[in-house]
């Protein structure tokens, strides 16, 4: 197992948990939420103001980064920390969900994936092999296993045949991975929202030993109330010791929930995606800026955010970019959303550990259902 790298849990308030994942390149702080910087970059941000937002940690793209520029290019060049100037951890997904979105592009064998290049059409091969060495070459700190992930919902026979496709992955993740001191390769448990499957992947990821531990195949269309049911058991079922990463989510109520059922790390594009396109999240709940409603108001989006978006400009101002399709509006807004989401990081932080996180959900809940502050 990877030297170097370690889990300090420091403190738990039910099952929500906080501590710190220890990395040569620096300390992520748990929960930790991770922009998703897909192709080497968090769209419309400089990795500085990333890092100002409170982000310990960004997530990378196995599958745009093999395809452009290239792994190989990528580890000529320095490695990803290097290409893209951020210092600290990143995280790459093994490849496996942007292959499942491909379902038109590709074929499926127990041996890996072929598909084809959205950009160029091109053929490729991705394997556990193949997915291990990207990640490698682009020398990410925590490196996921390749995993199958069906779309929900499914019938059980596919759940169970993908589950175990991924499992026997996973051992092959594990052989190729070998033993690289101050890197960590996380296990992705599988199941859909089947209990005893979920039971059988975690049994399995267990057998084979891994530094972290995923929970994969939700946010992939089952609803928050199916998620949530499946997290009521499913993160008890891997290592008390180890981290627990939920892929791909979420919304700000999606988050706070996974972390109340025992989640240390989750990642998602929502922040930034949502920025771009006039979301912005705020305490009170989400503001849609292209509205008319905001064209003449002088506050902030939000009084108490401390981000350039809130400290600096008005509603009104926000509003005028985005109708006129200004560069500034994305980089205001996306840095609000990703300041917003690391906030509430540290708000659950602090208040698991010191037993109050029960009140702290229930302000952030009670807050959000007011909705939006009154128009002028």
């Amino acid at each position: 197992m990877a030297e170097l790298f370690n889990f300090e849990m420091t403190a738990r308030d039910g099952k929500a948990r906080t501590g710190v994942i220890h990395t040569p390149r620096g300390d992520i702080r748990t929960p930790a939420f991770m922009p998703v910087g897909t192709a080497a970059t968090v769209k419309a941000m400089m990795p500085e103001s990333v890092r100002a937002t409170g982000a310990d940690i960004l997530l990378g793209n196995t599958y745009h980064l093999m395809l452009r520029p290239s792994a190989e290019r990528i580890d000529r060049l320095g490695g990803l920390h290097k290409f893209m100037n951020w210092e600290r951890p990143i995280l790459t997904d093994s490849g496996g969900f942007q292959v499942m979105s491909l379902a038109g592009l590709r074929k499926l064998t127990e041996q890996g994936v072929t598909f084809k290049s959205h950009i160029d059409g091109s053929r490729h091969e991705l394997t556990p092999e193949r997915s291990m060495e990207i990640q490698r070459l682009l020398g990410s700190d925590i490196v996921m296993c390749f995993d199958e992930c069906p779309a929900l919902p499914a019938d059980r026979d596919r759940i169970a045949e993908s589950m175990r496709l991924s499992m026997r992955w996973a051992e092959r993740s594990r052989e190729a991975f070998g033993d690289r001191p101050g890197h960590a390769l996380f296990g992705i448990q599988q199941g859909g929202l089947e209990k005893d499957f979920r039971e059988e992947s975690a049994e399995a990821l267990k057998n084979i030993g891994f530094d972290g531990y995923a929970v994969g195949g939700l946010a992939v269309g089952e609803g928050q109330e199916a998620m949530f049911s499946c997290l009521d058991y499913a993160p008890d079922m891997l290592p008390e010791d180890k981290p627990r990463y939920l892929m791909g989510v979420g919304k700000p109520d999606d988050i706070v929930g996974a972390v109340a059922r025992g989640i240390d790390m989750m990642d998602c594009v929502l922040p930034s995606r949502s920025g771009r396109t006039g979301q912005a999240f705020t305490r009170h709940g989400v503001v849609n800026i292209k509205n008319a409603r905001h064209q003449d108001d002088p506050r902030p989006l939000d009084e108490a955010c401390t981000c350039p978006a809130c400290r600096s400009y008005s509603r009104a101002y926000l509003h005028h970019v985005f109708r006129s399709q200004e560069m500034i509006s994305g980089m205001l807004l996306t840095w609000h959303n990703l300041h917003y989401f690391q906030d509430i990081m540290a708000g659950m932080r602090e208040a698991i550990a010191t037993g109050t996180f029960a009140a702290w959900q229930k302000q952030f809940h009670e807050m959000r259902a007011e909705g939006d502050i009154e128009p002028l």
